[in-house]
């Protein structure tokens, strides 16, 4: 992944995409505390620095992160991750943000 093209959104998404709080909890209680919960979750080691997450998503599907949001999935905490391919197409991840497993990819 090319530094220069992550820098800015990784800068502004580690504080952001994380929760300290079950799943459910998170998402009515992000809007308002999101910075401060994304430190805690990840000291407390509930969720995957956002580094890792994107070294994951690099390996699967090559190219320069569009997009990345933390999303509610039925009470588990999803990374969303879009990325433009080498060959120029979007693709969409679905990385859990516990465990960093793929649970989806598909092509926008």
């Amino acid at each position: 992944m090319k530094p220069h093209l992550t820098s800015r959104l990784v800068a502004v998404l580690a504080l952001s995409l994380a929760a300290a709080v079950p799943a459910a909890a998170w998402a009515d209680d992000h809007k308002s505390k999101d910075h401060e919960a994304a430190r805690t979750a990840l000291a407390r080691g509930q969720v995957l620095p956002l580094t890792r997450i994107l070294a994951i998503a690099e390996q699967r599907a090559p190219g320069d992160v569009l997009k990345v949001e933390l999303e509610d999935d039925d009470g588990k905490l999803v990374y969303e991750v879009k990325i433009l391919g080498r060959n120029g197409r979007v693709r969409e991840l679905d990385i859990d943000a516990r465990t960093g497993t793929v649970l989806k990819i598909e092509n926008d």
